[in-house]
């Protein structure tokens, strides 16, 4: 079946066509056929994690011409500010050297080339060729790790070892596009409205603007539903989701569901937005046989345990009875502190400010966050609207009624940040 689909998208423009046996087809390739656990699949998994962009240059090169900014306006400065990090381990000695010693320039795109060259930017892949006697940067793209990776900051901030599954909250998505000379002042203005470590999954899709926290990747094995809003059945789904229609990968994407919460009169929407519509990018599928290895090693990725000189535990044993008592685990429950393998929950069930972004997804319902981690990624709530953990408490306790004490809550942040 050959199907030419208008891709929706207010940043790429024009027609594409995907050869595809059956979208049918394609979904069931998406699943493991191996152990989750298979070494092997796990190590592959990494590299495509990594480095693997889906060949979504298609829209960061061809379209964005995001290579045309870097190589003139992005310098290691502009990218550390916001948010992008460097791998230590693929800077040689040297360059570390002469990054200490100020012998290279930061201020200078012409080094940033020369990091991509080395693979050191994490999150971007770009293609770097001698042109005229000069490195030049031709093609640039993006894969998993720009969002859901960050460093540790050992050599300096932004520059250390990778932590992948991190959520990379210091990144700002939205600036970053912005800078494309590919869009129009209006969208730029509704990208940089962001922020940093927010990004809108869906504003290329129904023309809206209402960016979510960046998620961790880590701690999802034996959750389904990995996301917000519950989307799935699989991680692989979601993964898919984001390698076509938001990285802009080569492949297709399709699910009746996506958009049809939405009123076809919403201002805002895509004039070509139809319910149930294909998106589908390039002439080729670069995403589906990289699935089941990019779910296994994200499923490998283990929560990160909280620094233990940062809890009082005295205090979080007792904060574990408020738990308990004040009926946070009845939806926070089991061993992931999550219900969403049996249920989701209506729009109503959500403490969060932002009342919107549930009615665009594809299930229209609210997931149970899993706890796990949840020490390391504030903000909180799908919005940010808890910027700390005390912030989450007490907007439970004021919305839930639950009349806990200072006393009561103190002892409940401190327990939640031993999960």
């Amino acid at each position: 079946m050959k199907r030419k689909t208008k891709v929706l998208s207010v940043l790429i423009a024009g027609s594409v066509s995907l050869s595809v046996a059956s979208v049918g087809a394609i979904y069931a390739a998406s699943q493991p056929g191996q152990p989750l656990d298979a070494p092997a699949l796990v190590k592959q998994g990494q590299q495509v994690f990594r480095y693997d962009t889906f060949g979504d240059e298609i829209k960061w090169t061809d379209q964005l011409r995001m290579h045309e900014v870097i190589r003139t306006q992005v310098s290691p400065i502009t990218a550390l500010a916001v948010g992008l990090k460097l791998d230590i381990e693929a800077l040689p000695d040297s360059v570390q050297q002469g990054i200490v010693d100020g012998t290279i320039d930061l201020g200078d795109p012409a080094v940033t080339v020369a990091l991509l060259k080395l693979n050191a930017v994490v999150g971007l892949k770009g293609t770097v060729e001698n042109v005229d006697g000069v490195d030049t940067l031709t093609r640039v793209g993006t894969t998993c790790a720009l969002c859901h990776s960050t460093v540790d900051d050992s050599f300096a901030p932004g520059i250390g070892h990778r932590r992948d599954g991190w959520p990379n909250l210091d990144l700002n998505p939205g600036a970053i596009i912005a800078l494309s000379p590919a869009l129009s002042d209006a969208q730029k203005a509704q990208a940089n409205s962001w922020g940093a470590g927010k990004y809108d999954p869906r504003w290329n899709v129904d023309g809206l603007s209402n960016p979510v926290v960046i998620p961790p990747a880590y701690g999802l094995a034996g959750v389904n539903s990995v996301v917000f809003t519950g989307d799935g059945p699989n991680l692989s789904y979601w993964n898919r989701y984001v390698a076509v229609t938001q990285m802009g990968g080569e492949g297709v994407f399709s699910d009746p569901r996506v958009g049809t919460h939405l009123d076809p009169a919403t201002p805002g929407l895509s004039s070509d937005w139809r319910p149930g519509m294909v998106v589908a990018n390039g002439t080729d599928d670069k995403v589906s046989g990289l699935l089941a290895a990019l779910q296994a090693y994200q499923l490998s990725l283990p929560a990160p345990r909280p620094p233990a000189a940062s809890i009082d535990i005295a205090q979080a044993q007792r904060g574990k009875t408020v738990f308990k008592t004040a009926g946070c685990a009845s939806c926070h429950s089991g061993a992931h502190f999550t219900d969403a393998n049996k249920r989701l929950h209506p729009p109503s069930a959500s403490v969060a400010t932002d009342t919107l972004y549930v009615t665009r997804s594809a299930t229209g319902m609210y997931r149970t966050t899993p706890l796990r981690g949840l020490w390391q990624h504030a903000p909180y709530f799908h919005d940010g609207s808890a910027a700390t953990l005390a912030d989450v408490v007490d907007t439970y306790n004021t919305k839930q009624k639950l009349q806990l004490t200072a006393r009561q809550k103190g002892e409940l942040v401190e327990y939640l940040k031993t999960l």
